[in-house]
């Protein structure tokens, strides 16, 4: 497999701008004081059609995702959920996501013919934008860290995506912006528009589902949702959803090492930066991203990367399912917060999310050998999951 200059060979066509699209038919005419210009091209707009028509076919092939529950005593009267988002055609819960930003970058008349989509990414996001850039005919092009996982890229060019690999993950924005400049092709820019592409007042977005799948459970208003952050986008769709709503839910924002969330969160400081990107692929971000709207939820939990692990290989063995770092990281939070309410004597539900599937990580989150070369010890965490689900009490 042959890399030039960092990036598998794509044939994309040059063309002068990034969000400036080149019109084939520009027509002017003066009819008396008015100067009339008519950009309109028909096969462009016959293109546009058809184009947003495949996307939104996708949407309604696709069944909703599965609401799972995570076994906890009866005594307790507390029910944890995972929204399962692995059951995606792309398996993960950016598919959710890149549907929008395709969307949005249609509509808006960014995306166009034959031109190439860019997209900064850890991973999973890419390869579900590789999987809509197929279907509409454009070529892609993810700019991700060396790091990211075998499988990732495996995925990603199975849907006709290349790799553009930056050593540094800091880099990948002004990175991919220079490659839609050189190619003429849309920088998609998930970490700016994740949050706008996304109707969060409803249509069937992630919120929405959640509480509709709740409706006959025994608890259908959650005490709380924890979410994870990469983008941002999935916790402001959550709360903001809650708060047009008028719901009493609370909304938790999980964040792992190596990652400014909490920082920025906590201070108040929208600058605030970190110096190493995130083991936890899919999470985590070494600034505080513009989709990250940290006024709209309500408290952040900062979690070690080895309690992430310890958490999803208690999923594996709680329900039989391999799940990423990032579910990892939410149910540690999800966990907590159950085990306050079993301490407050608080009956309810929580909801957490299983946002991709561990067989892309079997060399990463489900290695002894990947963990002793991070310097990862997950075993007091993994005592502290099994202490806490054997008596209900968190171990301090």
């Amino acid at each position: 497999m042959s890399i030039i200059g960092g990036v598998r060979p794509c044939d994309t066509p040059s063309a002068p701008s990034v969000r400036s699209p080149a019109v084939s038919t520009t027509e002017q005419r003066r009819t008396g004081d008015t100067l009339d210009v008519d950009r309109s091209d028909t096969g462009y707009r016959d293109w546009l059609k058809e184009a947003v028509r495949k996307v939104q076919a996708d949407a309604n092939r696709s069944a909703d995702t599965h609401l799972l529950r995570f076994p906890l005593p009866e005594r307790w009267g507390i029910d944890l959920y995972l929204k399962d988002e692995s059951t995606h055609p792309t398996g993960s819960l950016k598919h959710r996501l890149a549907r929008s930003l395709f969307l949005y970058g249609l509509c808006n008349g960014w995306i166009r013919p034959g031109r190439p989509v860019i997209e900064a990414s850890s991973g999973s996001t890419a390869v579900s934008e590789a999987y809509f850039a197929k279907l509409i005919g454009v070529p892609f092009i993810a700019v991700m860290p060396r790091t990211t996982s075998a499988e990732k890229c495996r995925l990603i060019e199975f849907h006709g995506g290349r790799c553009h690999f930056v050593d540094d993950p800091r880099t990948m924005y002004e990175a991919s912006a220079r490659l839609a400049v050189e190619t003429g092709g849309h920088y998609m820019d998930q970490f700016t528009y994740a949050e706008r592409a996304t109707d969060w007042r409803g249509n069937n977005n992630i919120a929405e589902s959640i509480f509709r799948q709740l409706e006959l459970e025994r608890f259908p208003e959650p005490a709380w949702i924890v979410a994870t952050a990469g983008t941002g986008g999935t916790s402001a769709t959550l709360a903001r959803y809650v708060h047009y709503m008028q719901y009493d839910t609370r909304v938790c924002v999980a964040d792992p090492d190596n990652s400014c969330f909490f920082d920025g969160w906590t201070t108040g400081d929208p600058d605030v930066t970190c110096d190493s990107g995130s083991r936890i692929e899919g999470i985590g971000r070494p600034r505080m991203e513009p989709s990250f709207v940290p006024g709209a939820i309500d408290r952040m939990m900062k979690v070690p990367d080895a309690a992430a692990v310890a958490a999803v290989r208690a999923l594996e063995r709680a329900i039989g399912r391999k799940a990423g770092g990032s579910t990892g990281t939410g149910l540690w939070s999800a966990l907590k917060i159950v085990a306050e309410m079993v301490a407050q004597g608080r009956r309810g539900s929580v909801v957490t999310l299983l946002c991709d599937p561990g067989d892309r990580y079997l060399d990463k989150y489900y290695s002894d050998a990947w963990l002793a070369e991070q310097g990862l010890d997950s075993a007091p965490y993994t005592a502290t999951i099994d202490a806490f689900l054997a008596t209900g009490a968190w171990p301090s």
